[in-house]
């Protein structure tokens, strides 16, 4: 049976090149959108062009019950979930004075309510089979913070301390849990940033494609 990976927020950016990879290596392709649906119809066209298994789920990962159906419907789909890649997040781009109480939730809700809640759920699935492989996008924010972004940096920072103690919690059930702090990746979230001066710690601005390796490589060092 082929493995599967689920992505989320699979539409654009790293999500939807680290779809288009996994697809390449034999993997079934579970893509996670919520907004972008014309971009995920339109990345699963082409993977099934070539030939690929892929399906698209709507669901908001800030919901748990959307979330737990989006995965009984992939596995339903392909028989089991062997790679999570729990990519959906958000940005906000404010001071601190300026950001209200529901834009905090917003982010935390969406940035690491959503990484709980696919975890929560596909998780069971994973110890049933006695493998799986958990890959939790962070960001270089999470591990430096940033000016003008203290919530992002806060959810960021949330995702590593969550994926460290997970991994510790699931190795005895021999599955994996990774997270990968990607620096100045060129997406549209980032698209107001270029042509400015960015920080050298930040080091060289690189493609979602870059990020995408990086994530499969993951997979090679577990599969």
């Amino acid at each position: 049976m082929k493995r599967t990976v689920l992505i989320t927020g699979a539409s654009r950016g790293i999500g939807r090149e680290t779809a288009k990879i996994f697809a390449a290596s034999g993997y079934n392709v579970v893509v996670n959108y919520l907004e972008s649906e014309e971009q995920a119809l339109d990345l699963i066209f082409k993977l099934q062009k070539k030939n690929h298994n892929a399906i698209a789920i709507k669901a908001d990962v800030s919901k748990d019950i959307q979330v737990q159906a989006m995965i009984d419907e992939a596995i339903g789909k392909f028989g089991k979930i062997d790679v999570l890649v729990n990519n959906a997040g958000i940005d906000l781009y404010k001071q601190i004075q300026d950001t209200t109480y529901e834009d905090f939730c917003k982010v935390m809700k969406i940035n690491v309510g959503g990484v709980f809640n696919c975890c929560r759920s596909v998780v069971p699935h994973m110890i049933k089979e006695k493998n799986g492989l958990i890959i939790n996008i962070s960001s270089i924010w999470g591990e430096q913070g940033a000016s003008c972004e203290v919530v992002y940096s806060a959810s960021k920072s949330a995702v590593i301390g969550f994926s460290k103690a997970l991994k510790k919690e699931l190795e005895p059930s021999n599955i994996s849990v990774e997270y990968i702090s990607p620096g100045f990746v060129k997406t549209r979230m980032t698209k107001r940033f270029i042509g400015q001066e960015i920080s050298e710690e930040l080091g060289e601005i690189v493609t979602p494609s870059t990020i995408a390796r990086e994530v499969f490589s993951c997979s090679l060092k577990k599969f």
